[in-house]
């Protein structure tokens, strides 16, 4: 077993999810075990390599989406017992996409630089941050959105639900559904938790939107602009229920407040505060 688990989230798009295995397993696979969680896909549609299928009635008719898909690959993993057998998780959906390099050997690199940094997100090149990340090419940030997240164990279980972890809590809270909004809670979790979120300019990334854009029927979901719409309010209605915030910008600073407060208390990272 190694140390890192890989977990790729797949929705009904065999092809598009063996490309990334296959590209993972030829660049990465010395450092990795790769896990394919089957998001609600058809019978018919299952990735290659597919290691566990959700197909209860609800995630077949609307998938898991990200939040649930995620903590179902985690709880899978801790139900079999491996989960403390790993020290990190790489987190992606299967629409992300990486140049042919060993991009999982940098990233586990800079995680062995940051030792307070639990969440690790490569940079895509599109992104304002990419030009932050120059003399140091890894930056803390409150805020990451992104397909592709290097989580490490000790963080996870910092942040986890302790108890009985299932896909709607493990990490995420899945009754936020399309997960909007998630991300900044689970960053300000961590900085609560004296754990840091980091980019990182060593490697790139990009989600390749051309699949939910031209492909949404054969996905089983909604369009791109309809789960955009969607994914916003339902994401601003869980913010104003759970926090009472009115917008992502209360969310925005709500995290910042606990990354400020991490600068403090740990001093010797102040020169990678943006």
């Amino acid at each position: 077993m190694k140390k890192t688990a890989t977990i790729i989230l797949n929705r009904n798009l065999p092809e598009v999810t063996d490309k990334l295995y296959d590209s993972l397993v030829r660049n990465n696979g010395h450092l990795t075990d790769v896990y394919i969680v089957e998001a609600g896909s058809d019978d018919d549609k299952l990735a290659r390599n597919h290691s566990w299928h959700a197909r209860w009635d609800q995630a077949r008719r609307e998938g898991l989406r990200t939040p649930r898909g995620f903590n179902y690959g985690l709880t899978r993993l801790w139900e079999e017992g491996k989960f403390s057998s790993y020290d990190f998780f790489f987190l992606l959906t299967n629409d992300t996409e990486f140049d042919e390099s060993p991009y999982l050997e940098a990233l586990l690199d800079e995680l062995e630089k940051h030792p307070r940094v639990g969440i690790l997100s490569p940079c895509s090149k599109y992104w304002g941050e990419w030009f932050l990340l120059k003399e140091q090419t890894t930056l803390y940030f409150w805020y990451v959105l992104n397909t592709a997240l290097l989580l490490r164990r000790e963080f996870i279980e910092s942040v986890m639900t302790p108890d009985t972890p299932d896909y709607n809590n493990f990490i995420y809270d899945g009754s936020n559904f399309r997960g909007y909004g998630t991300e900044l809670e689970l960053i300000a979790k961590g900085y609560a938790n004296d754990w840091a979120t980091a980019l990182t300019r060593r490697v790139w990334s990009e989600e390749n939107e051309t699949h939910l854009k031209e492909r949404h029927e054969t996905i089983n979901t909604e369009s791109y602009q309809d789960n955009l719409r969607l994914a916003v309010a339902e994401g601003e209605l869980w913010m104003r229920r759970k926090y009472g915030f009115k917008s992502r910008w209360n969310m925005q600073l709500y995290s910042k407040g606990f990354y400020d407060l991490f600068f403090k208390l740990f001093p010797q990272y102040r020169k990678y505060r943006i």
